[in-house]
């Protein structure tokens, strides 16, 4: 069966607070590091999936994005399904 590679981006809604990257953001200004204006932080889920044909595995990973990666009251998420693992991106 063939084995799909896959990036998930998970990141807050624009209207939620993100005091994490608040934090950090004044954690940079401390550091030396001015013009740091925004700064929301985020996570990325990397996978391989097998699946009989990529709008399966499309399918399953957008199942999996909606309702184990993401939080859809609070967090939106993309996609990026990659090329099949062991192929080479040219």
């Amino acid at each position: 069966m063939p084995l799909f590679r896959a990036r998930v981006q998970v990141s807050l809604r624009p209207s939620v607070l993100d005091p994490a990257g608040e934090a950090t953001r004044a954690a940079a200004a401390r550091l030396g590091v001015d013009g740091v204006r925004s700064l929301r932080i985020g996570k990325a889920i990397e996978l391989e999936l097998e699946a009989p044909d990529k709008t399966t595995a499309q399918g399953q990973l957008e199942l999996l994005s909606d309702r184990l990666f993401a939080n859809p009251v609070i967090e939106n998420w993309q996609l990026e399904l990659l090329e099949k693992a062991g192929e080479q991106q040219q």
